[in-house]
């Protein structure tokens, strides 16, 4: 088994077996640490992936189990590498995309991981966002976005055939539609199709005739994770994120299995990884308070092991509860969301912090929030708000949020805040907003849009500046820059109505202390986004702190700067809420 720890406070991969107590580190990053890693299907490569310096360019790595040595597969410069696909019948092979010919587009390469030679499998026309491959690992699929924000389906019936549109997915049901994969014999294709419906079911259908069976739905809730068998490639499980995860079995034979891992933990349960012979399984569970926790479930005897905790040393202490609420909007959507409150605390006239999801297009979901438990800890409730535009609710709630950003989304987040002063929770004048990426946005829109409302602001990675954003995302994002001008705005066209909803020209409404945290290297949200703002209120006297950090990107990675902006949001928040600080 492989999993993720600190080797001197860097995540590292370690390898060992079950019951043995002979774990050991494979790899030996001294820097950002690994993050997404997996293993080979033959069983003796540990693959990895990793950036330089926050950059997103990802390489992709491998780790010879045997030998101990690292290779670096993909050494080009200024090349994503993105995994498309791995499959246990295929154990020597990989297949990737990198925008290594042209950098707006990935085309798809195959890697044999005994030469560690690439072969072009499928090159991109230039509007492919997606790619999906059959069992033989041929490229059959492809996501092709549209100019008018929507995508088609095109599939092939061998890699030398013409592509042909299957389905077509306009602007309504772009973000709530997509394929699984493949069956076994590659006559069908897994989709996650919101045509017709407001929640997204999912459904098979036939390459050839386009006939649709509908296999799972529900109502309200778009269906989440897909469970597919590794050797039939049939559909066994779904599940909808309601207020907490709930899982539907198609497949009988694991019926008895499913019942069993319930028992063995009352959190919220994943299947992440089954042997090759599928009689044990990785099962993990989240819970609201309690660290995530791994077993290794036995099919035969039925039986389940405690591996152990990912944070053993917080499961020694009383955690908060993460409790999930609903309200209604001004205008009539019932919003879901969650609370933290500190333990032992009186549910009464708390300073709360409203901590915002980025995407937009996600969600908050229920278990462990590290965020969430670091703030209740410090002595605040915490108010998460899945606002519209948030996924997993059914498309008419996330396309409500379409041309919404400092809108109606932020008028739910306003919504909830008042909500949970109602209640008498919150104090209605010791209240933070505070979010990353989409959320530091939401953070800036509050200090400029609602000032009165918040006692102080942290923005991490968020854009100031609707316009200079959507003109600098990533050249590789070009597939999608259609659903950015639709469903947020296009600057060609609607420059005056951008600047309406971008806090950067609206600065003089700024009465609270910001704190804004910033990667030099993020390729999605630039430096000059928090930098715009920050120099208008270094014009203005406004009071603001700025964290730059130049080896960073999207977020922060690197142990030292994770601690070094934790440090100081906590310590802005007590200045400015009352709360505790380490």
């Amino acid at each position: 088994m492989a999993y993720l720890a600190p080797v001197n406070g860097v995540l590292n991969v370690w390898v060992g077996n079950v019951g043995r107590e002979d774990y050991r580190p494979v790899t030996h990053d001294t820097d950002r640490g690994v993050r997404v890693y997996f293993w080979a299907h033959d069983g003796r490569h540990i693959m990895y992936l990793q950036d330089v310096a926050g950059d997103e360019n990802w390489r992709l790595f491998s780790v010879d189990l045997i030998t101990g040595s690292e290779a670096d597969l993909t050494p080009f410069e200024n090349v994503q590498v993105q995994i498309v696909h791995h499959d246990k019948h295929h154990p020597n092979d990989l297949v990737i995309a990198m925008n290594k010919e042209d950098v707006t587009v990935h085309d798809v390469y195959r890697l044999d991981l005994v030469t560690k030679e690439l072969e072009l499998a499928a090159r991109n026309p230039g509007n492919v966002a997606n790619w999906v491959v059959d069992s033989a690992l041929a490229v059959r699929g492809a996501v092709a976005a549209t100019d008018d924000g929507g995508f088609d389906l095109l599939v092939r019936d061998a890699t030398n055939a013409d592509w042909r549109t299957l389905v077509s997915w306009d602007t309504d049901d772009a973000l709530t539609s997509g394929p699984i994969g493949f069956t076994r014999d590659g006559k069908s294709m897994y989709l996650l199709d919101s045509r017709g419906a407001n929640a997204a079911p999912l459904v098979r259908i036939d390459v050839d005739t386009g006939d649709l069976e509908e296999l799972a739905r529900d109502e309200q809730y778009d269906v989440g994770d897909v469970l597919v068998h590794p050797d039939t490639y049939e559909v066994q499980m779904v599940s909808f994120v309601r207020s907490r995860i709930e899982h539907y079995v198609l497949d009988h034979s694991i019926e008895a299995d499913v019942e069993a891992i319930k028992q063995l933990n009352p959190g919220d349960f994943g299947i992440y990884n089954r042997t090759h012979d599928d009689r044990t399984w990785l099962v993990g569970f989240t819970e609201d308070s309690k660290p995530f926790s791994y077993y290794v479930f036995d099919r035969e005897t039925q039986k389940g092991t405690f591996l152990f905790y990912a944070r053993p040393e917080l499961a020694e202490y009383e955690l908060a509860r993460m409790e999930p609420i609903s309200l209604e909007s001004r205008d009539g959507y019932t919003i879901h969301g969650y609370i933290h409150l500190p333990v032992g605390s009186t549910r009464q006239n708390l300073p709360t912090v409203l901590l915002v999801h980025g995407g937009p297009w996600h969600r908050d979901t229920w278990g462990y929030d590290p965020e969430g438990q670091w703030l209740a800890n410090r002595g605040y409730a915490v108010l998460q708000v899945n606002f519209r535009g948030s996924t997993g609710f059914g498309k008419e709630f996330l396309n409500a949020g379409d041309r919404e950003w400092g809108g109606k989304m932020h008028d739910d987040l306003v919504d909830a805040v008042r909500w949970i002063i109602a209640q008498g929770i919150a104090d209605p004048d010791r209240i933070a907003v505070y979010g990353g990426s989409y959320g530091g946005y939401a953070a800036l829109v509050g200090a400029t849009f609602t000032p009165d409302l918040f006692a102080c602001a942290v923005d991490v990675v968020g854009p100031s500046n609707l316009i200079t954003f959507i003109e600098t995302i990533p050249p590789y994002w070009s597939a999608y820059r259609a659903i950015l001008q639709r469903r947020v705005g296009d600057p060609a066209t609607d420059g005056e109505f951008l600047r309406s909803r971008s806090p950067l020209f609206h600065a003089e409404n700024i009465k609270i202390p910001i704190l804004i945290a910033q990667g030099a290297n993020d390729p999605r949200v630039k430096q000059s986004e928090s930098e715009q703002i920050v120099a208008v209120m270094e014009e203005k006297g406004i009071d603001h702190e700025y964290l730059l950090f130049p080896d960073e990107g999207h977020g922060f990675a690197k142990p030292e700067n994770r601690i070094g902006f934790y440090t100081a949001a906590e310590r802005f928040l007590a200045q400015h809420l009352g709360g505790r600080v380490e």
